[in-house]
Formats: structure tokens, sequence, C-alpha cells
């Protein structure tokens, strides 16, 4: 099942934020434009090295997806917009908790279909945070699996 997920390279770095972007402007709509202007280049030089990044590619070898994790912590999942709804995050999602071992993940409130997708794979709530760890004004549900 997990055959097309391999690790990230340095050298896609680039198609991972352009990827970001677009996934973020297709599911974030909370976001204000200076915000997504703000994280882009955190997401190129800071963040992508901070985890262990994994990636699944369609037949044509484009990233159609990919994830970051760190202590446990599912740090990023990230779908284009022309993947969605077919299985991509839910795959991405279960090599996480097999291969990588997420027990844990933040997300964003007012993203209520990330926090709907997390629950259906049996994550729940335990904390909630007033600011992102931007300290901008985003409130924060921490969800761990059950």
């Amino acid at each position: 099942m997990f055959d097309r997920i391999e690790k990230v390279q340095k050298s896609d770095y680039q198609e991972i934020a352009r990827l970001w972007e677009a996934s973020v402007r297709a599911t974030h709509h909370f976001l204000k434009e200076e915000d997504i202007a703000y994280f882009k280049p955190l997401i190129l030089n800071v963040y992508l090295d901070a985890v262990e990044l994994r990636c699944l590619k369609n037949e044509s070898k484009e990233i159609i997806g990919f994830l970051g994790v760190a202590e446990q912590n599912l740090e990023m999942l990230f779908i284009h917009p022309d993947a969605r709804g077919k299985g991509v995050g839910k795959e991405l999602l279960h090599y996480s908790i097999k291969n990588l071992d997420v027990r844990k993940v933040d997300v964003n409130e007012d993203n209520e279909q990330a926090i709907g997708f997390y629950e259906k794979f049996g994550f729940e709530t335990y904390k909630r945070s007033e600011l992102d760890a931007s300290g901008k004004p985003y409130p924060i549900l921490h969800m761990k699996l059950k």
C-alpha cells in the first residue's frame, strides 16, 4: 500500500513549497494573504528541515501529497488540491502512524475538514491553544490518537 511513499529530497523543496501554498489556499480560507506570505519562506527555509519528510507521487512523478513528522507529532500533511478526495491523505496518515509512530497532531480550529478527517482516524482533542505556534490568533486543537 505504501510503495509510492518516499523520502523527500532537498531537491524537492521548491515543489513541496508550491504544493503547500496550493493546498493552503484551497483549505485554509481563514488565513490572510499576509499570513501565507509570512509562512511560505519559513516552510521552505526552516520547517522542512525540522521534520522527517515523506511524499507521495503520481504516475508522472509529481508530488501530490506530503507529510512531516517530529517526535511522534504530525507537523504537516498537505495534499495538492487536484488530488483531494482520492485517498492520498488517508494513505499518508496511515503510513505516518504505522512507520513514523505518529500519535499526535495539531490542527487549526477553523479547519473543520481537517478536524473531521483526523477524528475519523481515531484522533481526539485533548487541549486547545488560543494562539498558533507563531503567536498568531489562530486557535489550535491538540489531538492525540486514542
